[in-house]
């Protein structure tokens, strides 16, 4: 049986004080006006993931306000080891620390556990911006995809950010103990390595996924390159060697930054239109926005290929811009990966399309309520 939430739970999330919802194993369409709460909640579902969540939100922010004992998010699902109870929480608006999760009754070790039952993706509007937009967000948007298909990726990312933050407060207090500082450039060093060499794998994965597609398919084929620390096909223990030494004569220029300028911390992801040969940066809003959503759908099958299991996907009002012939071709490419997909607008009619592939719900105020 294919990957998908049965039954989701909600306290105190958002705008919803309570909710109880079956889903069943087929999509789940949700349509009401806007800020009725209809990504609300598939902001609940993307917290089945390591992670933020699909807006980057603080434990804090996504508790809804009169719920001084935090928020908590349960589901029944059937997921890649078979039928799993999965529930996550954090505390109220002071609290911004980690949050709880147990797994069939239990406490987790850590929110990586969830990728042993369910992996999920999204595509949302605010990412409508990623090819024009800092680079920051594109080395987010592509370590959450390399995330997908190395399980390990977001520890090794976490564990950098924490040693550079490290080697920066070392530096910007003037303690040069070379013991500490060397010790922080080789963690550094092994752990960026790591990182780079992920993301690599992971864009010459997808760029083989998006090849193996039909050119002429419904949405524009993407390519791809990395751009900055280790762009080139390098041995890891040469990269390894040259971000060492990098960080180790780069002491004194790294102090008067106030950061670190060597490392994948600095990379970006250079995307193009294949068909045209052009950056994506260049493309009109909507070739943008067609872009992205094959590039999301390509990730998609490869996570489904790679894990044997298609992901569950969030699809937050993806086919308010596209016509109806390309509406009905992305919910095929959506069916055809056999998974669970979740999809919002404010029109029911725009997914006609899907028939009886989906369910059909109405949020409003609060309440989440299957329609015919």
């Amino acid at each position: 049986m294919h990957v998908h939430l049965e039954r989701l739970r909600l306290t105190d999330f958002r705008n919803y004080a309570s909710l109880a919802v079956d889903l069943g194993p087929g999509h789940v369409v949700l349509t009401g006006e806007n800020g009725a709460g209809k990504t609300n909640l598939m902001e609940a579902v993307s917290f089945l993931s390591p992670g933020r969540g699909l807006r980057r939100a603080t434990y804090g922010e996504v508790v809804r306000r009169e719920a001084p004992r935090g928020f908590s998010v349960f589901t029944n699902l059937q997921g890649m080891a078979g039928p799993a109870d999965v529930g996550t929480g954090a505390g109220g608006p002071e609290e911004s620390g980690a949050r709880r999760l147990r797994i069939n009754g239990a406490p987790a070790s850590s929110a990586e556990s969830l990728l042993e039952h369910l992996r999920v993706l999204w595509l949302t509007p605010a990412m409508d911006g990623l090819f024009t937009g800092p680079r920051s967000e594109r080395r987010r948007f592509v370590d959450r995809l390399t995330l997908s298909i190395d399980p390990a990726h977001g520890k090794r990312a976490l564990d950098y950010e924490r040693a550079m933050r490290s080697r920066n407060r070392l530096l910007a207090e003037g303690r040069t103990d070379p013991v500490w500082l060397d010790g922080l450039e080789a963690q550094l060093a092994e752990l960026g390595v790591a990182i780079a060499l992920a993301r690599r794998e992971l864009v010459a994965l997808l760029a083989r996924m998006i090849e193996r597609g039909q050119a002429d398919g419904p949405f524009p084929q993407a390519g791809f390159a990395l751009a900055g620390f280790a762009e080139e096909d390098e041995a890891a223990v040469d990269l390894e060697e040259r971000l060492l030494a990098d960080l180790r004569t780069g002491r004194m220029r790294d102090a008067a930054a106030g950061r670190t300028l060597s490392g994948p911390h600095r990379s970006d992801l250079l995307i193009r239109h294949k068909a045209k040969d052009m950056e994506a940066a260049r493309s009109s809003t909507g070739e943008q926005k067609a872009l992205l959503i094959g590039l999301v759908m390509a990730h998609a099958r490869l996570v489904a290929e790679m894990t044997g299991h298609p992901p569950v996907l969030l699809l937050d009002e993806v086919a308010a811009h596209l016509d109806a012939g390309r509406r009905a071709a992305l919910f095929d490419l959506i069916d055809a990966l056999g998974g669970q997909a979740f999809m919002t607008g404010t029109d029911a009619a725009m997914f006609e399309a899907l028939g009886t592939r989906a369910g059909f719900f109405t949020v409003a105020n609060g309440a989440v309520e299957r329609t015919a």
